[in-house]
């Protein structure tokens, strides 16, 4: 059975940082785009950021430069760094992996996801 568990967000301080984990267990998933994507209240869920398995990477221009994903392809996991929050970052995260599509920014390419991990920034 394929899993993907985040872990990491909770309430961070406008302009703070935090890092959030996705672990996945049931499958390798390094020849895989992984990606992170994101869920504010009321609204759709959105595109974050990707990850190829060349190490290449896709940001959404809302976090560029503030928000680095990496991965670990030894541990089967990726990470996105968030620095200099703003209270517009608040959502719910998730971590999605194998995009049927490189680099995909789009959520109905990914076949797998965790459950979300909330990150609430506060001004």
């Amino acid at each position: 059975q394929v899993q993907l568990v985040e872990s990491g967000g909770g309430l961070v301080q406008a302009g703070g940082s935090t890092r959030l984990s996705c672990a996945a267990s049931g499958r390798t998933f390094t020849s895989n785009t992984m990606a992170w994507f994101r869920q504010p209240p009321g609204n759709e869920r959105e595109f974050v950021a990707a990850i190829r398995w060349s190490g290449s990477t896709y940001y959404a221009d809302s976090v560029k430069g503030r928000f680095t994903i990496s991965r670990d392809n030894a541990k089967n996991a990726v990470y996105l760094q968030m620095n200099s929050l703003e209270p517009e970052d608040t959502a719910v995260y998730y971590c999605a992996a194998e995009s049927t599509r490189r680099g995909s920014m789009l959520s109905n390419d990914y076949r797998y996801w965790g459950q979300g991990t909330q990150v609430t920034v506060s001004s």
